[in-house]
This record gives structure tokens, sequence and C-alpha cells, in this order.
């Protein structure tokens, strides 16, 4: 799995950049199909903005963004989000291979009279 950290209008540090692969490693946890995952660090007039973007197998990247004063909170929150929308992801995919049992109604006299 490929972990890319970029910055747009600011130097990321090693430090952070440490961190948000840390943080990002964990994500593959929640959906086995992770390929990729890119973390877009930008700085907008005097706050940051944050993006992680979660390439899978077989399905639509999953995206999240947020806008905040400190990066390392920014980088806590949206892997938190990341791990919400994989793992409803996840559960879908399972719920989807499951079909609803069968239900059976008794027979009533008019069902048997029917011949």
């Amino acid at each position: 799995m490929q972990i890319s950290v970029t910055g747009r209008h600011v130097e990321v540090t090693e430090r952070v950049k440490d961190y948000a692969r840390e943080k990002a490693s964990k994500l593959p946890r929640f959906f086995d199909r992770v390929s990729s995952i890119d973390v877009v660090l930008d700085h907008v007039s005097d706050a940051y903005s944050a993006e992680i973007i979660v390439h899978a197998d077989r399905t639509d990247p999953f995206i999240a963004h947020e806008s905040g004063p400190d990066m390392l909170a920014l980088i806590d929150i949206l892997t938190d989000k990341l791990g919400r929308q994989l793992r409803r992801h996840k559960e879908r995919l399972r719920n989807r291979k499951h079909h609803p049992e069968k239900v059976e109604f008794p027979e009533t006299e008019t069902d048997s009279e029917v011949d």
C-alpha cells in the first residue's frame, strides 16, 4: 500500500509526514481493498486545510476534508471520518450478500380448495 503526503502552499515537516503516515497506515484494517492513500495538507490564509483520499479496488475513492488551526488535529479527525466511511462501506457489502429469510405463510382454506 502506498501512502503519499504532500503540501500545497506549505512546507510539510518530517514530523508531520511521519504522523500522517502512521495514522493513515491504520486505515486498511477497516477495509481490505485499500490500494493507496493520499494526504494533502494546505495553508489557506490563517488556517490549515487537510484532505485524505483513500483509493480502493472496485469502488470510488473515499474522501474526507477538514479545516482548522492545528494540522495534527486535522489528521486525527480525518482518519476517524475515513474509518467510519470504510467501516460503513464494508458493512454494506457484507449485508448485500445475505438474502433475507423466506417467510412461509400457513395455508388458508381458500388456498387448499383451489385446484
